[in-house]
């Protein structure tokens, strides 16, 4: 596994590659989009495991997240926006189409990039995300980072209670550090943007329904039994409006690549093999 960049025609993105163990791919590709405030380093327990099978996967973080540089104008952060970036992450992966996760937030981009970007992955999964603007527990949090930020600033807000709340739900030390950079780093218009369209996206899983039916594109929908952002109630309609495959990753709550590796890392890799052989009859 590596730290790389992918060149695109919108840019680059800062990206974790892992490879199957002879370095060779010889299966589709799989590009990880991650959530808001989150980054490619959400993947990183599940990416060789993914690889193993013989494919070459990418986790990126997205415009203005961590690693990524991003301007200061919010539009560059606006659904439609990294909608357009996810399908030329897409294209930039190579020729052959690629499988395309989306965990939270994440996957309200992806599926803009699908219904509105015009991207065609071989496969579709949205993990942990929702038909339409975020709930539950989180919701609350997002609402409080847009009236404290412009306030009081990104470093007052961790350190006043960020890095306090890590420190009692027991988070490691070390990881604690990498949350305190990830998080200064990444750019504080994004975050505003970001949390105002996590808030408002509207609901859009009949149109995506429609678009993935028309276009014979294998969905699955991925979650865990503890979900707090959307539910799993609201996860398993969505999954049924979809008619997706689903998978309920037991003991998992909003981040299953991070609290369920091994199971995720599993369910990910069946749903893209049946893929893969759908698209080959």
């Amino acid at each position: 596994m590596r730290r790389t960049e992918i060149e695109t025609s919108r840019g680059a993105f800062a990206a974790l590659e892992a490879l199957p163990g002879s370095g060779v791919p010889e299966r589709c590709p799989a590009l990880l989009v991650p959530g808001f405030t989150g980054s490619k380093e959400d993947y990183l327990a599940v990416l060789q495991s993914l690889a193993r099978p013989g494919r070459r996967v990418v986790a990126i973080d997205m415009r203005g997240q961590y690693e990524s540089d991003g301007p200061e104008e919010e539009s560059a952060y606006t659904l439609g926006a990294l909608a357009a970036d996810i399908r030329a992450l897409l294209e930039a992966l190579g020729p052959e189409p690629a499988h395309l996760v989306g965990h939270s937030f994440g996957g309200l981009v992806t599926r803009e990039a699908i219904l509105d970007a015009g991207a065609r992955p071989l496969s579709y999964t949205l993990m942990s995300s929702g038909p339409s603007a975020i709930t539950g527990p989180r919701r609350r949090d997002a609402e409080a980072l847009i009236d404290a930020l412009p306030r009081v600033g990104i470093h007052r807000i961790w350190t006043e209670h960020m890095e306090p709340d890590a420190r009692a739900n027991g988070v490691p030390e070390e990881i604690i550090g990498f949350l305190r950079s990830r998080m200064l780093a990444t750019s504080v218009t994004s975050l505003l943007t970001m949390a105002r369209e996590i808030l408002n996206a509207p609901d859009r899983v009949d149109e995506l329904a429609k678009v993935c039916d028309e276009a014979d594109l294998p969905l699955l929908v991925l979650y865990g039994e503890n979900d707090n952002a959307w539910s799993p109630q609201i996860q398993a309609e969505m999954a049924e409006r979809l008619g997706a495959a689903k998978v309920v990753i037991p003991g998992a709550a909003h981040s299953p690549a991070v609290e369920a590796p091994e199971t995720t890392a599993g369910a990910l890799c069946d749903f893209w093999r049946a893929a893969e052989c759908r698209s080959a009859r």
